[in-house]
C-alpha cells in the first residue's frame, strides 16, 4: 500500500464556470486557469500520481500544451487513474479537503463525491470531501481564490 498527498491552489478571477470537483458551483467567479482550474481534482490528481512515485500533474499534462487548455479536469482524473493502474495500483480512498471563503460548497458535496467515484471507477464510500474557510484569513478569506488538499491510498494489484 501508498499514501499520495497532492495540493492545489487557483486564484479567482471574473465569469461564470467555477468547476470544483467536476461540478458546476453557481458563482460569479471562476478558476484562473490553463485548464478548468478544478482545485479538488488536481490535488487528486497529485496524490495519485505521488502515490505511485509518477511525478505530478504539470509533468503529465503541462499548462504550456496547448491540448490542455480549457479541459475537463474529470479527464486528467481519468488519464491519472489509467496512469497508477497501467503501474499496477489501484484506488483505495481518497480524502480530501477544500478551502474557501465563497461560495459554500455543503450543498454541493454529494454530487462531488459521485462525480469523482464515477470518474475514478471506485465506490462512493471511497470517496471523501470536505469544505472549509479560512476564516476570513490569507487570500482565501479574502475571497481572491481556493486551496485543496487531498490524501489517497493505492494498493499493488
Amino acid at each position: 500500500m501508498r499514501i499520495g498527498y497532492g495540493y492545489d491552489v487557483h486564484a479567482f478571477e471574473p465569469g461564470t464556470g467555477l468547476i470544483l470537483g467536476g461540478v458546476n458551483i453557481p458563482y460569479d467567479k471562476k478558476f484562473k486557469a490553463h485548464s478548468d482550474g478544478d482545485v479538488l481534482l488536481h490535488a487528486i490528481c497529485d496524490a495519485l500520481l505521488g502515490a505511485a512515485a509518477l511525478g505530478d500533474i504539470g509533468k503529465h499534462f503541462p499548462d504550456t500544451d496547448p491540448e490542455y487548455h480549457n479541459i475537463s479536469s474529470l479527464i486528467l482524473l481519468e488519464k491519472c487513474m489509467a496512469l497508477i493502474r497501467h503501474a499496477g495500483y489501484e484506488l483505495q480512498n481518497i480524502d480530501s479537503s477544500v478551502a474557501l471563503q465563497a461560495p459554500k460548497i455543503n450543498p454541493f458535496v454529494q454530487e462531488i463525491r459521485e462525480t469523482i467515484a464515477k470518474h475514478a471507477s471506485v465506490s462512493l464510500d471511497a470517496v471523501s470531501v470536505k469544505a472549509t474557510t479560512t476564516e476570513k484569513l490569507g487570500f482565501v478569506g479574502e475571497g481572491k481564490g481556493a486551496e485543496a488538499h487531498a490524501v489517497v491510498l493505492i494498493q499493488k494489484h
